[in-house]
């Protein structure tokens, strides 16, 4: 049975491909709003510890904050598919990105915990929607290009965590407004990235006379799609760790002994490899029939990366933020595989949505729970030792959502 379409607007097939300059252009808008969904995450770890200074912040809140962005994206990716289709995708991206900004701006002003949380709820919701529709966008816009646009999409994401990993700490140690300088000069970068997708939608109204055509709506539950599942167990996993590594990592080495920049410089370095994996991941998932020994490979040296910190903290630092790090990969070949694994650009849409959605939700108890079980234990052992155990798990859903099948196939 075909895929049932409803709405003023349907179209479920790729754009016809703009010019070379649009088509530029609109790769130049990716990478400007990729850059910028990682920071209202990555730049909070580095100065965790002052803001909780300043704000009379708990270990417990400071777990609530930490676990934010996981559940915020879980809850809003719900949200974001429904959205596309009275706007469309880039009237969509553009309130997205404005609605970032506000929030980014506004938890830098916060006199309390209650404001910071917030603000960051705010942030991260504009946040969460271009973590959606991102991979739509590309595979509507980039027919039979998506693996180098993704490339170009991961290696942004990854630069982002990584700058704003690296530069926070120095930020609020020389800036006179400290961690709020720190936090809210994101608002202005979010800023400049909307500037290119103002251009963007403008064109399209041009073009189109008036919003671009809208997603088509594609039944199928997700539920039906084993694959689906899986992949949203592999994002899932993946991202309980990023979000504990953005929100705790840094702690976990300054309470081991290490400074706060040198710590602030190890979460940058777990960040960094976010920039090669995102290059490299979505040309291996293209490439590669059986992704199976990579799954494997990812899942045991996280759990490397995690034993380490536990037992020799102080010894190796960098061997074990790279092993964090070498872990990461598994975000952009999870991002890949929802275009690889797709075909039209609605199902697209619908994958990414649900796998985000699930899979954000799931990794939103783990920086809550490391920092609910790092206060019941008084310790860093318990919480090290769970984590290391993820390691297999993910391998497994890994293995399972990368199979050769295209999830379509199930939804019809």
């Amino acid at each position: 049975m075909s895929p049932v379409t409803s709405g003023p607007t349907p179209d479920p097939r790729p754009a016809p491909r703009p010019g070379p300059r649009w088509s530029a252009f609109a790769v130049v808008a990716v990478i400007a709003l990729s850059f910028n969904l990682r920071p209202v995450a990555t730049a909070v770890g580095p100065v965790l510890e002052e803001i909780r200074t300043a704000l009379g912040m708990s270990e417990s809140v400071a777990g609530i904050l930490t676990a934010l962005p996981g559940l915020v994206f879980g809850l809003v990716a719900g949200i974001a598919v429904g959205l596309v289709r009275r706007l469309g995708v880039t009237t969509t991206l553009v309130v997205a990105l404005l609605t970032l900004i506000a929030g980014l701006v506004a938890r830098s002003f916060a006199g309390h915990s209650g404001l910071l949380l917030v603000g960051t709820v705010v942030a991260l919701a504009g946040a969460a929607v271009g973590n959606v529709l991102v991979p739509a966008f590309v595979k509507r816009h980039f027919p039979g290009r998506e693996a180098g646009v993704m490339s170009a999409y991961a290696a942004a994401l990854g630069a982002g965590a990584t700058v704003a990993a690296l530069v926070s700490a120095p930020i609020a140690a020389r800036a006179a407004g400290g961690w709020r300088t720190s936090l809210g000069v994101w608002g202005l970068v979010a800023f400049l990235a909307l500037l290119p997708w103002l251009v963007l939608l403008v064109h399209e109204r041009r073009v189109h006379g008036g919003p671009a055509p809208r997603p088509a709506r594609l039944d199928g539950a997700m539920w039906r799609s084993r694959q689906a599942i899986a992949l949203a167990a592999f994002f899932g996993i993946q991202s309980m760790q990023a979000y504990v590594q953005f929100g705790w990592a840094p702690q976990m080495f300054r309470d081991a002994g290490l400074s706060a920049t040198y710590a602030g410089s190890l979460s940058g370095l777990i960040a960094a490899f976010g920039i090669p994996a995102g290059i490299v991941m979505p040309l291996v998932v293209a490439r590669m029939r059986d992704l199976r020994p990579v799954m494997v490979a990812l899942g045991a040296i996280l759990s490397v990366g995690y034993l380490g910190i536990l037992w020799a903290p102080t010894t190796v630092p960098w061997l074990w933020a790279t092993c964090l790090g070498l872990s990461a990969c598994a975000f952009p070949a999870a991002l890949a595989l929802m275009t690889a694994r797709t075909r039209a650009p609605g199902i697209t849409a619908k994958v990414s949505g649900f796998t985000q959605m699930v899979g954000y939700l799931f990794a939103a108890a783990g920086p809550f729970a490391v920092g609910a079980l790092l206060q019941a234990t008084g310790g860093w052992t318990v919480p090290l030792v769970l984590l290391a155990l993820c390691g297999p798990v993910l391998a497994v859903a890994g293995s399972l959502a990368g199979r050769p099948h295209i999830i379509d196939d199930d939804l019809v």
